[in-house]
């Protein structure tokens, strides 16, 4: 399909948005667009990955430059590093007054000289992190938070509406990846603390559902309760969003809080667990694996012995 043509249920072509990245993330917010009618281009390296976007309906790009060609691309990588082999190998295929939407989660300041370069060539850049994981994005209930040009980020609004229930645009180049930071500080300890919680309640050889039921009902309730309680119970690690990228999102924010000299003692314990849980092998489970830290679904040894 023409990648210039206008997004429509009306008749008219659809628009074609490009993607490099099929990954977890990347093919969930494939699977919003295609739903809302939009056609996908993509591309990763990973051929299962591929298939996986052709099996949903995405036409495969012969490589990155091919995917670059549309006015609007999304790139959902593992890192910074990734993206910035992508933008090295293909970058130059991006054509002017195209506008680069990086759902990945990196270094701020990395972020903001790409944004910086990209604009002298005519091409807008949003770093537009997601909170929550891939089946968050598959439901459609995912938050986005975008730094970048106000004007690109209000022409790419109806594009991040298909996989989110809340969009905010949280200043320049960069802002999306500080704003994930902080909220991925306070999700993951969260899980952390969840996770010592029912270790402690194994410990008292309590039943684990009744212990969840009572963490439900009472104020120490969050999302990541609703999200990862039974799965931590069950010992279900099925990835949603994997612990390794978690870990590097917390040496991230480690990294950060020790240039601007904030103390980050809660952060600095957590990267601890969950580099203990990588080193043992469980790097790829889900996020509800910090649990393994404790000894609880594995036969590692419990943290801090």
């Amino acid at each position: 399909m023409d990648a210039g043509g206008e997004h429509s249920s009306g008749g008219s072509q659809a628009e074609t948005v490009g993607l490099v990245g099929a990954g977890l993330l990347g093919q969930a917010i494939a699977a919003r667009l295609l739903g809302a009618g939009y056609a996908v281009t993509g591309w990763d390296t990973s051929g299962t990955a591929r298939e996986a976007l052709a099996e949903m309906g995405g036409t495969i790009a012969t490589d990155s430059a091919a995917a670059f060609g549309c006015r609007r691309i999304m790139l959902s990588l593992p890192d910074d590093e990734a993206v910035a082999e992508v933008l090295a190998e293909s970058g130059e295929a991006l054509p002017d007054g195209a506008t680069l939407i990086d759902t990945t989660t990196g270094d701020p300041f990395r972020q903001a000289a790409t944004g910086q370069r990209l604009a002298e060539r005519g091409v807008a850049y949003l770093d537009a992190t997601v909170g929550g994981s891939s089946q968050h994005v598959r439901e459609g209930t995912a938050v986005v938070m975008a730094g970048g040009d106000p004007l690109a980020f209000a022409d790419c609004e109806d594009l991040l509406a298909t996989f989110a229930s809340r969009v905010f645009h949280v200043g320049a180049c960069g802002s999306g990846s500080r704003m994930k930071l902080v909220v991925n500080l306070v999700l993951g300890l969260n899980r952390a603390a969840l996770a010592e919680g029912l270790a402690l309640a194994n410990g008292f050889d309590l039943d684990p559902q009744l212990v969840l039921e009572c963490l439900l009902a009472g104020p120490a309730r969050s999302q990541a309760m609703d999200d990862k309680g039974q799965k931590m119970i069950e010992g279900r690690f099925d990835p949603q969003a994997r612990l390794s990228q978690h870990l590097k999102d917390v040496r991230l924010i480690v990294e950060a809080g020790r240039n601007l000299d904030v103390p980050l003692p809660l952060s600095q314990l957590h990267e601890g667990l969950l580099a203990a849980v990588e080193a043992a092998g469980f790097g790829g489970d889900d996020n509800s694996a910090v649990i393994r830290a404790w000894g609880v679904h594995g036969d590692e040894p419990p943290a801090g012995r």
